[in-house]
């Protein structure tokens, strides 16, 4: 196993994900369009995180964990879900928690951090 570690779309505060020993950690992916409703940002924040497992050489049926902050959980939980069932694919559903939690920007309404094996 290598010792090596790579950074991918790396800014002076964080990375998009890191790999290293095998392991894919994606940070806290939020979405792009602030003011869209969850089920959008919910989709847009899945699509992210799809483009950073391709670039990591994973994907989605190789999620390990997946930490999951939802802004308004009572109200926004359903669609949530709703999207990410639709997004994993069967037989893939990873170690996963959820919890309601005031996110760095008021606008957002769901972010979503996780862990993938390599391929």
């Amino acid at each position: 196993m290598s010792n090596e570690i790579q950074r991918i779309n790396a800014s002076a505060r964080l990375s998009g994900c890191v790999v290293h020993g095998g392991l894919v950690y994606v940070s806290g992916q939020v979405p792009t369009t602030l003011d869209a409703d969850a089920k959008q940002q919910t989709v847009e924040v899945l699509q992210k995180i799809d483009d950073l497992l391709e670039q990591a050489n994973s994907d989605k049926s190789r999620i390990l964990t997946a930490q999951i902050w939802i802004k308004h959980i009572e109200r926004d939980f359903a669609v949530f879900n709703e999207c990410w069932e639709a997004w994993l694919p069967e037989g893939a559903a990873p170690a996963r928690a959820a919890l309601q939690a005031d996110l760095a920007r008021p606008q957002v309404l769901v972010e979503v951090m996780l862990t993938a094996a390599v391929k």
